[in-house]
This record gives structure tokens, sequence and C-alpha cells, in this order.
């Protein structure tokens, strides 16, 4: 590539820059039989059950302790297709470049999103460039397509009386990790931000009877239950004792006045399954990558219909709602 080290207006013009950038930075990072021929749009294998999903990326830094806004574009993408048992299999990336951006550290941020493809097993099939006025920032927006196999019904109106609730793993990482990052706080919390195809594929294979899915992104687990409650029309309740939750997170939490329970995740699932398969499912998730620390953590009643609480560690009940206002900082 040339000497520019700092994105500028003639990277967007379509011309010599443009066709130098696309090809020495993502063309090389993302290079499969699809993308290479660099046609207007692509054609892919399928089938019948399609899940089809997108999404925006604006987080701040654009790397952050665990990850970045690369890796994060791919798990969040991902892991949307996942929730709804799909095996995703292909991406596509439009990138806003304001001008003024690192070409290093874009160059970083493109190589780290190949490299969670890879691990997600999806190819980026598609995508485009754009660049902007600005202060050296970037965008990042996906789509994603997965399959569903036949006979794989999960959905957020799915929830049963009976089922057992489960989280992968600890809450919160993410949304301190950003933070602290943001307010340049020291500690050593690292976002948990991860594809969980591993962790799905592994529940799906063993035939757990599993009803519904949803990864722990904005709004935390508070917003995350009470909205499967009134789609399902059940009750969540929670044990208090059993929430994961690192100590570092508890504190960090405990020092800014934050609740873990609206605190995001970017690598982290709920999931509901039948109570018979409740202990055989998180030693499954547990086996995972991405699943330490996986834990039963209450069951759907039928007590009152539409809510969520958490019976709290001295006798109490903590009804959830979803979270109100703004949750800073932005996470995804």
């Amino acid at each position: 590539m040339s000497q520019e080290k700092k994105i500028t207006m003639a990277h967007g013009s379509g011309g010599r820059a443009t066709n130098d950038l696309i090809r020495e930075i993502f063309a090389q990072a993302f290079t499969n039989p699809v993308l290479d021929a660099m046609e207007d749009a692509a054609v892919v294998p399928g089938n019948e059950k399609i899940a089809f999903t997108t999404d925006s990326f604006v987080v701040e830094p654009l790397e952050f302790p665990g990850g970045d806004i690369g890796r994060l574009s791919v798990c969040g993408t991902v892991n949307d297709l996942l929730m709804r048992g799909a095996v995703p299999k292909y991406l596509t990336c439009g990138f806003v470049l304001q001008e003024g951006l690192d070409i290093g550290l874009l160059e970083r941020i493109v190589k780290s999103l190949a490299a969670t493809a890879r691990e997600a097993g999806v190819e980026v099939v598609a995508g485009d460039t754009k660049v902007v006025e600005g202060n050296g920032g970037l965008i990042i927006n996906t789509a994603g397509v997965g399959f569903v196999p036949e006979n794989v019904c999960i959905s957020a109106s799915n929830c049963r009386v009976g089922d057992a609730i489960l989280v992968s793993g600890n809450l919160g990482d993410h949304h301190a990790a950003i933070l602290s990052r943001r307010m340049g706080i020291s500690n050593t919390i690292e976002s948990d931000c991860a594809p969980l195809g591993e962790m799905v594929g592994a529940l799906l294979q063993a035939g757990i009877r599993l009803h519904c899915l949803r990864d722990i992104t904005r709004g935390g687990l508070g917003t995350v239950l009470k909205e499967l409650a009134e789609a399902s029309q059940v009750t969540m309740a929670l044990d208090e004792t059993r929430l994961p939750i690192d100590v570092q997170v508890r504190d960090f939490c405990g020092l800014m006045g934050l609740d873990p329970m609206y605190m995001g995740n970017e690598g982290k699932l709920v999931a509901f399954v039948a109570p018979e398969d409740a202990v055989r499912a998180c030693e499954l998730i547990s086996s995972c990558a991405y699943g330490n620390n996986a834990t039963i953590i209450g069951a759907v009643t039928d007590e009152k219909s539409g809510e969520a609480y958490v019976n709290t560690s001295i006798g109490g009940k903590r009804v959830l709602d979803v979270l109100f206002g703004e949750g800073l900082p932005r996470i995804c």
C-alpha cells in the first residue's frame, strides 16, 4: 500500500486509493472463492429455512481489553443467528471509515474480524467501504445468514413452565471492560466477546430439549428475562446466590453504582431447557470454549404471567423490569 498512514477522503473516491485499500487490507483478510470474484452480489448455496440478521457497531474505544470492534461485529451477528438454532454461514461487512482513521489500526481490526469469522465458521462474502469526514472513527455494519436445521424451533415465545434457566458464565464482563477503559480505571477486567457456536451446537447435537436461547447484550440479563417473560407469558424466578459475577466486576459495579443484572455481555447466553435436561445442559456448556462458570440460576413458573424476579439472599423478592433510560457506555 502507499505510504499514507491515515484514511483520507481519497480512499472513498472509488479510484486507485480505494482499490489499494480494498485489495491490500480487506481482500487479503477475508479471502475466499466467493469474495475473491469481486462480483456485485454474492451467490452462495443454501437451503429452505434461512435465518437472517443485521447489526451495526459503533463502540468506543475501537480496541478494548479482550477484543475490538472487528471481533465484536462478528460475535454480535453470529450469536444472533445462533439464538434461533441456526448454523451461521455467511456475513457481509460494511465499513464506514472516518477521515483521519489510522490505517494500521484499521488493518488490525480487519485481521481480528477475519480471524473471528474463521473461528466462528463463517465467511465474509460481500462488503463495502465508505469514507466520510470525521475524527478518525469507524463504524461497521454486518448482515448474517445461517441455516436452521429441520425440527429445530427455538424462539422467545417458547419458554415453558418448569424450564430450568441457565447462563453460560459471568455477567457484565464486556460492559465493565468498556467502561473501565473509557474512564481510565485500572483493572484486569476483559470483555467476554466470543462466538457461541460450539456450545449451541453441543446442546442441539446432544438432543437437549432446548426451548429458548438469548444472548445477553444491551440491557443485561434483567432486561432479557423481562422481555422473554412477556413474550412467553410466564414468570422467571431467579436465585440471587446462583448468579455468576466475577469479584472484580462486582466490586466495580459497587464503586460505580451499577447493577450487574443490567450490565451487558457479548459472549454469554441464557438458555431455557426442560428440567430433566438441566444438569446435562450445564455440563455441556461448561465443556465448551467460553462456557466457564455455566450455572443454573432459576426456573420458569406460572405465578404471574409476564414477570421476572430475583429471590434475594436475605429472603426478599426483587422484581426485574427492562432497563430504563440509556445504558452507558455504548457497548456495541
